[in-house]
């Protein structure tokens, strides 16, 4: 008996114990709104309008930002910014074929980034790179944003200054790469850009770097030409560049300069950069542009990829006040990659019922979840996708079945409807904090007849990825000191 007694102490103690933290959690999930108004009418608008081959001028560019001033930090630049989709005419003849290629593309970068992570910087080489490419005390500065959507990309890009005098150029940016880099002149294979190529000899801050240089040492793929050190870089669907790494001058419009930033200059670029001049490297690794500036920060605002708005890439601003902040966490095995601290998902107000470690990175440096500017849909452990899109269908018995679509396999017809009620997803990071999604955010058009698909997809591989799509219409805050990522809704 009093065996019996002790054993039923010890489980009024344990649930006791427990009950805070599940009360904290249903209190969290019951302040959320179960549900958010989709604007049927506009985002199917916005896929029409992403094929227009109406192209805007500069100026006229300019006089509708002037009419809608960007969000502005405290003590921010304010630079002109030009829509990607106002300059550059659309190659889709209808939005089914772009949500295609925007996928196929997607895809490919999922698989290379599995791949570059099973491969350590130390054992790198060149044969490890062919078979990726077969696969499918600073001031504040910051610089012009857009969506890159009518190359079919799904990528963003920055307008950037190079070179002194500076010219300005449309590049890619990317939180999963830390190579800068930019066509050059003389080209031995390029693809079309926008603007005209760089060329070397224009710039008197152009700079080439030698074999023995600490900069050439940093990279993890290199060669060596005649002295000068020479970079490769492939990409997941097997797009690359190769050239010589030099130093050089970036500016980021009125706001300033840094002199001596280390930038690949590619002779033999192939692949789907089309548009582009070059790429961004953002992540976390020594080579990227933040590192190079020795930035504390920096930020972006994605806007809605099919929109004709933009928006703007900082470094050193201060972030929204009401940003919601998940721990910044890095991988020893690849410093490129920024992890995020994330305990559980909810829809609906219905917490998936998912152990908190399928989110969490082993001591191998396998699993965890990323944050990535260049993967377009959001990817979860199988088990955890399971639960996000049975739970989501559950709450979603007002939105008719349409069956699948490429990766997506929970579609709905919403062509008799001009706006809807979807489930609300969140996520909910370590240290309590809560970011739910807007409805856009969740559901996404895949052609412009009224077909939406939820915006998730399973991944067997171990690492997740919180995708652009989920990071849409939210500015990003990367604090590098204190090792936070905040989230911002609606502050582009």
């Amino acid at each position: 008996m009093a065996s019996s007694f002790s054993n039923f102490l010890s489980l009024i103690i344990i649930s006791v114990s427990f009950l805070p933290n599940a009360l904290c959690r249903r209190s969290i999930t019951s302040s959320l709104p179960h549900s958010q108004i989709l604007d049927v009418s506009k985002s199917t608008q916005n896929t029409l309008q992403v094929l227009s081959p109406n192209i805007k001028s500069l100026q006229q560019q300019e006089a509708i930002e002037q009419q809608q001033p960007l969000y502005s930090s405290s003590s921010a630049f304010s630079v002109s910014i030009y829509p990607r989709s106002s300059i550059v005419k659309p190659q889709h003849t209808d939005y089914t074929s772009l949500t295609i290629s925007r996928l196929a593309r997607d895809s490919a970068r999922v698989s290379s980034l599995n791949a570059m992570l099973q491969l350590s910087p130390s054992n790198f080489t060149y044969s490890h790179l062919k078979s990726v490419r077969t696969m499918s005390g600073p001031e504040e500065f910051q610089t012009p944003l857009i969506s890159g959507s009518s190359q079919g990309s799904g990528e963003y890009f920055a307008r950037l200054g190079v070179g002194e005098p500076a010219k300005e150029f449309y590049m890619a940016i990317d939180t999963g790469s830390d190579i800068n880099w930019l066509q050059c002149e003389p080209c031995d294979e390029c693809y079309q850009q926008t603007d005209p190529i760089f060329n070397p000899s224009d710039s008197s801050t152009y700079n080439q770097l030698s074999c023995d240089s600490p900069v050439c040492a940093a990279l993890e793929l290199s060669g060596c030409y005649t002295d000068n050190c020479m970079y490769q870089v492939s990409y997941g669907d097997g797009s690359f560049t190769e050239g010589e790494l030099a130093t050089e001058t970036v500016s980021f419009g009125d706001s300033g300069s840094f002199p001596n930033v280390a930038i690949g200059c590619g002779h033999d670029n192939e692949g789907l950069f089309t548009g582009s001049a070059g790429l961004l490297g953002l992540g976390g690794g020594s080579l990227s542009l933040p590192s190079q500036v020795k930035a504390t920060s920096f930020s972006y605002c994605l806007v809605d990829r099919d929109s004709d708005s933009s928006s703007t890439l900082e470094f050193n601003s201060t972030g929204p006040s009401d940003s919601v902040f998940a721990p910044l966490l890095r991988n020893s095995r690849r410093d490129t990659f920024f992890y995020v601290g994330l305990e559980g998902i909810s829809v609906g107000g219905e917490m998936l019922q998912v152990p908190a470690s399928i989110f969490q990175m082993d001591d191998n440096g396998r699993g965890g979840i990323i944050v990535d500017s260049g993967t377009a849909v959001t990817r979860l452990q199988s088990s955890a996708y399971n639960a996000l899109r049975d739970t989501f269908v559950k709450f979603a018995q007002n939105l008719p079945s349409a069956g699948e679509f490429e990766l997506f396999d929970t579609c709905f017809d919403l062509s008799s409807m001009s706006t809807a009620n979807v489930p609300t997803v969140a996520f909910h990071f370590s240290g309590g904090r809560t970011l739910p999604l807007h409805a856009q955010n969740t559901v996404v058009p895949i052609d412009s007849s009224g077909k939406y698909c939820l915006a998730f997809a399973p991944t067997d591989e171990s690492i997740s990825i919180i995708g652009n799509v989920q990071q849409q219409g939210t500015r990003v805050s990367y604090d590098l000191t204190n090792n936070l990522v905040g989230f911002s809704l609606d502050k582009c």
